[in-house]
C-alpha cells in the first residue's frame, strides 16, 4: 500500500474557492475553511481525469445515450468488490442518489403514508419524504460506549405499523460511520419482511469502508431481501464525481423497477450527461488501485483527528469510523445545541462542521467533520477547532 500512497499525492492542496464550490463558496467570508458538505478536496482518480480529457477533446456535447459498457462496468464493479452479482435489466440509471431515493419514494408510496428512517441519519432522507407527502417515523440508533447499535425492538414496533410502507437505510451509515454487519442487515431484513417495509437502500458510501470492515450490499443478504428492496449507488463519494450527476437504482423486481422507472421520467431526472457515463465507467475499470489508497490516507486522517480530540479535548468523544469520511463528535459535554456549536466555531474559529441536528433528534449533541481533504488542510481545520473551542469555553 506504500507504494500506492507515494503513487497519489493526497497532500497536494487543489485550490478550490472561486470555483463555484458548492462547499468553498457559500461563506461569507473567505477567511472560513469548509469542513462540512460531503465532498472530497482530492482530484478524482487519473482514469477518470483523462477519460474526461478525451471526452472535452471531442468537443460536442449533444444528448447522450447510455452504452452497454456502462452496465458492464457497474455490475463488474459490484461482482469484483462487493460479491454481489447484479443483473443488467435491474439498472435504473438517474442524476443522483438523492433524486434516485425521492423517486423510490414517490413510486411507492402515497401522500399520508409514513417512512421509517434510523436516526440520526443523512438529513436528505427527511426532505425526501415530507417533498413526496410522507411522514418520516424515526427508529432512533442505539447510542451506547461510544458506540451505535440497531434498537430492533424499536425498529420491530414501528414496522408493524400498517401505514409504514418503506424503510430507508444508510448502509454504511451517514453520520454515524457504522458499517452494518450481514447479520444486523439479516435482523432489519427479517422485520421489514415481516411487516410488508419495502427497503430502499442508499449505499452511496459502500466504496469507503476501513481496514477490519467489510461492506455487504443489504439486498446481497438473501433472495428474498432482493426482492423486497431497492438500492441506491454512485461513485460519486469514493471517486469525488458528485457535481457529474450520475447514479443507480437496482431493483429485481420487475413491477416495481417499472414504477420506479415510470417516477425517473416523471421527475426528469431520466437523462444523464455525457461525462457522468464516461466517468463511472473509468472509476469502476480503472479507479481500484486509487481508491484502495485513498481510503488508507483518509483513515490516517481520521487517526489524525482523534488524536487531536483526544489530546486537547478528551470530553469530546470522537467515535469510531468504520466507513465514510464523515467523523460524528459527541459535544454533549458542551451543553449546547448543535447549531449554537456550529454557529461558534463559524464565527470564532472561522471553520464550517455540520450540526448534528439537522439528522433529526438524535444528532442534537453532535457535530460531523469531513475529513476529506490534504493532512495539512485538515490540521489547519483542527486548530480552528481548538481555537473556537476554547473561546467557546471561556464564554459558557
Amino acid at each position: 500500500m506504500m507504494n500506492k500512497m507515494m503513487k497519489y499525492d493526497f497532500d497536494e492542496v487543489v485550490p478550490r474557492r472561486g470555483t463555484a464550490s458548492y462547499k468553498w463558496d457559500s461563506a461569507e467570508s473567505p477567511d472560513v475553511l469548509p469542513l462540512w458538505v460531503a465532498d472530497m478536496d482530492f482530484r478524482t482518480a487519473p482514469p477518470v481525469v483523462e477519460a474526461l480529457r478525451r471526452r472535452v477533446e471531442h468537443g460536442i456535447f449533444g444528448y447522450a445515450r447510455v452504452p452497454q459498457a456502462y452496465y458492464d462496468a457497474v455490475t463488474g464493479w459490484f461482482g469484483r468488490r462487493h460479491g454481489w452479482d447484479i443483473r443488467r435489466e435491474w439498472i435504473v440509471y438517474t442524476t443522483g442518489v438523492v433524486p434516485a431515493l425521492s423517486a423510490v419514494i414517490q413510486a411507492l408510496t402515497e401522500p399520508g403514508d409514513r417512512v421509517l428512517v434510523q436516526t440520526p441519519v443523512y438529513n436528505c432522507f427527511f426532505s425526501s419524504i415530507r417533498n413526496n407527502g410522507c411522514e418520516a417515523v424515526e427508529s432512533p440508533l442505539i447510542y451506547a460506549d461510544g458506540v451505535y447499535s440497531i434498537d430492533f425492538d424499536d425498529l420491530e414496533r414501528k414496522a408493524a405499523d400498517p401505514t409504514v410502507r418503506l424503510l430507508l437505510l444508510c448502509n454504511p451509515h451517514n453520520p454515524a460511520g457504522r458499517v452494518w454487519s450481514r447479520e444486523e442487515l439479516r435482523r432489519v431484513g427479517e422485520i421489514c419482511l415481516r411487516h410488508d417495509v419495502f427497503v430502499v437502500a442508499d449505499e452511496i458510501h459502500c466504496d469507503l469502508v476501513f481496514s477490519g470492515h467489510a461492506f455487504t450490499p443489504f439486498a446481497s443478504v438473501a433472495e428474498e431481501f432482493l426482492l423486497h428492496s431497492a438500492t441506491c449507488t454512485s461513485p460519486s463519494k469514493a471517486f469525488n464525481l458528485a457535481g457529474l450527476q450520475i447514479a443507480n437504482i437496482v431493483c429485481a423486481d420487475e413491477e416495481k423497477r417499472r414504477k420506479i422507472d415510470r417516477s425517473i421520467n416523471v421527475n426528469e431526472v431520466c437523462d444523464v450527461n455525457p461525462f457522468g457515463i464516461e466517468a463511472l465507467q473509468a472509476a469502476y475499470n480503472e479507479g481500484e488501485e486509487w481508491l484502495d489508497a485513498l481510503r488508507e490516507y483518509l483513515f490516517d486522517n481520521y487517526g489524525v483527528l482523534k488524536d487531536y480530540f483526544d489530546g486537547h479535548f478528551p470530553h469530546l468523544p470522537v467515535l469510531p469510523l468504520e466507513g465514510t469520511y464523515l467523523a460524528w463528535i459527541d459535544c454533549s459535554a458542551l451543553n449546547l445545541s448543535s447549531g449554537a456549536i456550529e454557529e461558534m466555531l463559524l464565527e470564532k474559529g472561522k471553520v464550517w462542521i455540520n450540526a448534528g441536528g439537522m439528522y433529526g433528534g438524535a444528532g442534537e449533541s453532535f457535530i460531523r467533520i469531513n475529513l476529506a481533504c490534504p493532512r495539512q488542510v485538515l490540521k489547519d481545520g483542527l486548530e480552528r477547532l481548538g481555537r473556537g473551542l476554547h473561546s467557546l469555553a471561556a464564554e459558557i
